[in-house]
């Protein structure tokens, strides 16, 4: 054990920019497969390397996402067993959820091909009208709210949140019910996010039935009398001749409804801060809106949302010098690997013209994000209507980070600012 580990394994030094970026840069350049045993945690290896993360990701059939496809305490995994009768006999996965991201092999391409199309930008292009009619709205709100709002908690977290519901099929009336119920399933280790009832509960299971009840109840809905949306997809879908099961479905529905909009919203704010303290930088995307395909790109580059994920291994494998023996965890910190020296030249620079810019905050391969075109188009149409009527803009107070080793980004972000109708 060792001061390290633990600081590696605690949401507090994710929620303090400056304090894990100097630790992963230190073990990017002293230690970059490092064999990592935090207080109260299974063991791991932490990879801080960009092509160390890369390798492990192109061998998909050497490293799997199951069973532990996220950085979890003993206590967690001990409770989320609990809650549900694992862990599973066959894969030894705790978690109740089986998501995408707890797929592998075939399994995960066969359930990944289901709304695959979705998310293709050929479909995309079905939603540009819209998802510009909502970045107006919401640059409207912000003009109505000046000269001062939390660009945070009052338009980067709705603007996304709204589009995905809508593709989704949720109704308005219930997103606020989706963004508590996200925010308290990624923040749950945040004293200002999780939910009140939680107590000493960790875990969030409270959270987790709420999704599974609301769910289930979709289901019944959507097989009864199917729509156009993506939840009848996913409720009346078919794999070898027989529907989901219910853990499926239910898991594929809560997988895009809080993937879906959090980390488009952490982009959009982390986005929007980055280009406050670099004026330079926004000056030079204002006066040349071609460079907003890119911009986009350095921003998810900026703030990696998803800070990582785990893969296990199927057999033993050499890194760095270092045994990888079959059954070891690993943890790939995008967040390291997107700050990487050796693939970014001035890594802890933001650019808006940065090229070439092959971040891994989508991640890779296989399991790449499903959803990375709609956050993209989502993000650029924000910022071409923001920065088109935007005169001034700085800071009105110090940004705080939300506090978790998985998902982050920014829980508020005051800002002050002048926009033109």
């Amino acid at each position: 054990m060792s001061d390290l580990d633990d600081a590696l394994a605690d949401p507090c030094t994710y929620g303090d920019e400056q304090r894990i970026h100097a630790i992963l840069k230190e073990l990017r350049e002293n230690d970059p497969v490092h064999w990592t045993q935090p207080e109260g945690f299974r063991p791991y290896w932490t990879l801080t390397r960009y092509a160390d993360i890369l390798e492990v990701e192109r061998l998909n059939d050497k490293f799997l996402n199951e069973p532990r496809s996220t950085l979890m305490n003993i206590q967690t995994e001990n409770d989320l067993a609990a809650m549900w009768g694992g862990p599973d006999p066959k894969t030894g996965r705790v978690s109740p959820f089986r998501t995408l991201i707890d797929m592998d092999g075939e399994d995960h391409r066969a359930y990944r091909g289901l709304t695959q199309a979705w998310f293709m930008p050929g479909n995309l292009k079905k939603l540009e009208a819209r998802t510009a009619e909502l970045a107006k709205r919401y640059v409207d709100l912000m003009m109505e709210k000046g000269p001062q709002c939390d660009f945070a908690r009052e338009i980067a977290v709705y603007y996304p949140l709204q589009i995905i519901m809508s593709i989704l099929g949720v109704p308005e009336s219930d997103e606020p019910l989706m963004l508590k119920l996200t925010q308290e399933l990624f923040g749950g280790a945040d004293p200002d996010m999780r939910r009140p009832d939680a107590g000493d509960d960790q875990v969030g299971t409270n959270t987790i039935m709420d999704f599974f009840v609301y769910f289930n109840k979709m289901t019944e809905a959507r097989r009864a009398c199917p729509g156009e949306d993506l939840a009848s997809v996913i409720a009346n879908a078919r794999l070898k001749g027989c529907p989901l099961g219910d853990l499926e479905t239910a898991s594929y529905y809560i997988i895009v409804a809080t993937a879906g909009h959090d980390t488009t919203s952490s982009t959009i704010a982390g986005g929007l801060r980055a280009l406050i303290e670099n004026p330079a930088e926004l000056a030079k995307l204002k006066s040349n809106p071609d460079l907003l395909g890119g911009a986009v790109d350095e921003m998810i580059r900026w703030v990696t949302p998803v800070q990582h994920f785990m893969r296990t291994a199927t057999q033993d494998h050499a890194l760095r010098g270092k045994t990888i023996k079959q059954g070891d965890a690993l943890q790939l910190l995008y967040i390291s690997g997107n700050r990487d020296e050796d693939a970014f030249p001035d890594a802890f620079k933001f650019k808006v013209d940065r090229e070439p810019n092959r971040h891994v905050a989508f991640g890779y391969g296989a399991h790449v994000c499903l959803g990375q075109h709609l956050a993209k188009m989502e993000a650029k149409a924000f910022f071409k209507e923001l920065l088109g009527r935007l005169d001034s803009i700085e800071l009105a107070g110090e940004p705080r980070r939300i506090q978790s080793t998985f998902v982050t980004g920014l829980k508020t972000l005051p800002v002050r600012y002048s926009i033109r109708a």
